[in-house]
């Protein structure tokens, strides 16, 4: 999850391109005659939360975070982390305080102890 956070970090706020990630940046521009388009921005941002949600289930299984930990709750913090980072990359924010902030959110990550 490090790695994802990081660098989601670095891309959404990279002045080389348009801040933040066309999902998300898209969702807020959706009219309701464009429902279809809703749905299918909805379908990939759900699908990208089942990603993670599954290869967290997977890290529990193999060891690598601790049995019991709430893998669904665990993948939608980091989704709403990340999804906040387009955003926040949108309204200005620059790589420092992306990347601060996901160095914040790695904290609420489970340990075996």
């Amino acid at each position: 999850m490090s790695r994802i956070l990081r660098e989601a970090a670095a891309v959404y706020s990279d002045s080389s391109h348009p801040a933040g990630c066309l999902a998300i940046s898209a969702a807020t521009n959706v009219i309701v005659q464009d429902e279809e388009i809703a749905k299918f921005l909805r379908d990939v941002r759900n699908a990208g939360l089942a990603a993670i949600e599954e290869r967290l289930r997977r890290a529990e299984e193999e060891g690598e975070l601790p049995t019991g930990t709430d893998t669904s709750a665990l993948a939608s913090y980091f989704a709403t982390i990340v999804q906040g980072f387009s955003q926040r990359a949108r309204d200005g924010a620059d790589t420092d305080e992306v990347s601060r902030v996901a160095e914040l959110a790695l904290v609420a990550w489970p340990s075996g102890d």
